[in-house]
């Protein structure tokens, strides 16, 4: 044990203030095998989290977010962990937003205690959106019959390959309606009075700057995370990273840490899933 490390348990010199920093950055998934590529999940994201709790000494867990979204399921999911692991520790949740924290992004940021944004981040998006393609010209030019057998008549609903039926659209919707009221009810609930503007606009799906944001009470400041939390604890402030331990596909490459490891895997992912996530990117200017 050092000297110093022996007079801090002593009492003689004071503690250094620790902050864990877990870092949130891809598109919400699923993720529950190794070749979905970078997404964004509680399993994969719960070690790193229960690990920034648990750290001794922290005085705050920072998360870093740069996410345009995903799956609610998620976003929920996540959310939930990290404000049951703040109550479980008596430990205040900072947020910290990079390029963009929207839909599922903003949903994961709302989590926090505090959202620190930059002024030009991308805060917001509070919807709920369902893409895909329609196929149904494209078969018909090519000669090609599509033969879908089911028991259950709905379960050949939405089918890219065939016409849309009105009320196969209209129940979409319902469903989609019913997840953006949860959406809704998770930012009133950690944003409350904060929140100003009316609801038309707030949860209308748009997004705006982090300046905007902050106006709107959607966020609590600008500012960067190293600045902050020195400002906040001290400047001998210690920002510990939460690194996510690699896979046995990443040890198998050589030591590649966890961000290279994904888009290599990403390459293999297929094509429809690296054209939805490039889209939702797409959609922030990203």
């Amino acid at each position: 044990m050092g000297l110093s490390r022996l007079l801090q348990r002593l009492h003689l010199l004071p503690t250094p203030q620790v902050v864990p920093v877990v870092r949130l950055a891809g598109v919400l998934s699923a993720g529950q095998t190794p070749l979905r590529g970078s997404g964004l999940s509680l399993q994969r994201v719960a070690p790193s989290l229960k690990k920034a709790f648990a750290m001794p000494g922290a005085r705050a867990v920072a998360l870093t977010i740069n996410s345009p979204g995903g799956s609610a399921v998620q976003s929920s999911l996540i959310a939930r962990r990290i404000r049951q692991l703040s109550r479980e520790k008596n430990l205040p949740v900072i947020a910290f937003v990079e390029d963009v924290a929207a839909s599922g992004g903003y949903w994961l940021a709302a989590a926090a205690d505090e959202i620190v944004v930059d002024a030009s981040s991308i805060v917001g998006s509070i919807g709920v959106v369902s893409g895909g393609f329609g196929f149904t010209e494209a078969i018909r030019k090519l000669g090609i019959e599509r033969r879908v057998h089911t028991a259950g008549e709905k379960k050949g609903m939405l089918d890219p390959f065939r016409p849309e039926k009105a009320e196969e659209v209209e129940h979409l919707k319902t469903l989609q309606g019913e997840i953006h009221r949860r959406f809704i009810a998770w930012v009133k609930e950690r944003r409350g009075l904060k929140l100003k503007g009316s609801e038309a606009e707030l949860f209308s799906g748009a997004f705006w700057t982090g300046e905007s944001a902050v106006r709107m009470g959607l966020a609590d400041a600008l500012g960067e995370l190293r600045g902050v939390l020195r400002e906040r604890f001290g400047s001998k402030v210690r920002l510990v990273p939460i690194e996510r331990k690699r896979s046995w596909l990443g040890s198998l490459l050589g030591g590649r840490t966890a961000e290279r490891e994904d888009r290599f895997v990403e390459a293999g992912a297929g094509l429809l899933a690296a054209i939805e996530e490039r889209f939702l990117w797409n959609r922030f200017g990203l």
